[in-house]
């Protein structure tokens, strides 16, 4: 008992808290409210913070076989097509900061680390148990289940995502809220697309109240593309979006240049998905009470548009396996560490995913200035050296 972390939620941020823990000596319960592990969505960029700690877990092979490195990042204003910078990437990344940028497609990423977690024999997993609440002791943590079924450990990692029961119980601070957006996303294969749409970089497209951003997954061989918008979808917000017509986005995106258009017209089926967070974290107190922490969307959703969400769930997850390896602390005291290492830097990124949402989507005189300093210093504004050489775990300095 007194070495068993449960955990609420078998995502991305689940199955690399699950490895991490079981690495750190632990006996790990997760439980996931579904029948099956699956990932809704369709890409996510790695950056090398991320991969770093991936590498660190054994999976670069694992990384390699899935993943595909882009050689660039270029960046295009969507009403005229011009480009505005570029960022080199591929062996500029490497040599830089010790690791790859990659992009991956969510689902290959979670059969990864599903297929990690298999392997580590201290390690259950329970499909099919929707958590209710918790209950916590002085010497553990009593988990509830809709069945009416529980389970006890001596610490409980609530990485339920951004709907999270835990967070509801631990926090009392109410549902997430809409950002005003709305994420159009498509996944195809590249031989679906005349050659001129193919792409072995990633290109994001920057106009007045919307962005798009599309690279490769799967090893290169297929496209992901996001639209994000200004609005709201109707439905069950909690949802993996509707299909959405290619007709019906046309008007929405209005008028963008030939090329873009052009992608948005070979794409027959789009998913739409309303885009919810918080506020960013503002105390450690958020992250980790007691015997409870939080981890990843549960703790810090993270707006798409920095590239962070699945990156930060990896960071919380290498520093919570690096608490649970000290050998001296109590459970809480554990816990106090880990959310004081990591509240200032999952807030800052929540601040500037935010803060980009509001530049890519800029009009008028934020635009013209946001554009000019793009084309006179794009590598330098492009480039993230306080996020990318970033390197998680309990040694590391605040970063505020």
């Amino acid at each position: 008992m007194h070495r068993t972390v449960l955990i609420a939620g078998g995502g991305i941020g689940g199955l690399a808290s699950a490895l991490a823990c079981a690495r750190g000596g632990a006996v790990v319960s997760l439980f996931e409210r579904r029948r099956a592990f699956e990932e809704f969505g369709a890409g996510i960029q790695l950056g090398p913070n991320a991969v770093r700690v991936l590498h660190e877990w054994g999976l670069r092979r694992a990384l390699e076989a899935v993943a595909h490195e882009p050689p660039r990042l270029v960046v295009r204003d969507a009403a005229g097509g011009r480009q505005l910078g570029v960022l080199p990437l591929a062996a500029r990344a490497r040599e830089r900061y010790g690791a790859p940028y990659l992009t991956i497609a969510r689902a290959d990423l979670l059969q990864l680390l599903l297929e990690a977690v298999q392997r580590q024999d201290q390690v259950a997993l329970h499909l099919a148990q929707p958590v209710e609440s918790y209950e916590e002791g002085r010497d553990s943590v009593e988990l509830r289940f809709a069945d009416g079924r529980c389970a006890h450990g001596a610490l409980l990692l609530g990485a339920d995502g951004l709907w999270s029961r835990i967070r509801a119980h631990m926090l009392g601070d109410g549902p997430p809220r809409s950002s005003g957006h709305v994420a159009y996303r498509a996944m195809l294969p590249q031989t679906a697309l005349p050659a001129h749409l193919r792409r072995t970089g990633i290109t994001v497209w920057l106009g007045p109240r919307l962005h798009v951003v599309e690279y490769p997954v799967h090893r290169g061989e297929w496209l992901n593309v996001v639209l994000v918008v200004e609005g709201s979808v109707a439905g069950d917000p909690q949802a993996w979006g509707e299909a959405v017509e290619r007709g019906a986005l046309l008007p929405i995106v209005g008028s963008i240049s030939l090329p873009l258009r052009d992608l948005i017209e070979h794409i027959t089926e789009w998913r739409s998905w309303s885009l919810f967070g918080r506020p960013p974290v503002a105390a450690a107190a958020q992250m980790a009470r007691g015997r409870i922490a939080l981890v990843g969307d549960a703790a810090h959703p993270t707006r798409p548009y920095l590239a962070q969400g699945a990156g930060m769930a990896i960071e919380d997850a290498h520093v919570l396996g690096e608490v649970l390896r000290l050998r001296s602390g109590s459970v809480e005291e554990r816990l106090e560490r880990y959310a004081a290492l990591r509240w200032r830097r999952c807030a800052r990124i929540q601040m500037q995913s935010a803060r980009n949402g509001v530049i890519f989507h800029a009009r008028g005189p934020m635009r013209w200035g946001r554009d000019a300093s793009l084309r006179l210093l794009g590598e330098r504004l492009l480039d993230q050296p306080w996020l990318y050489g970033y390197r998680a775990g309990i040694e590391t300095e605040d970063d505020s």
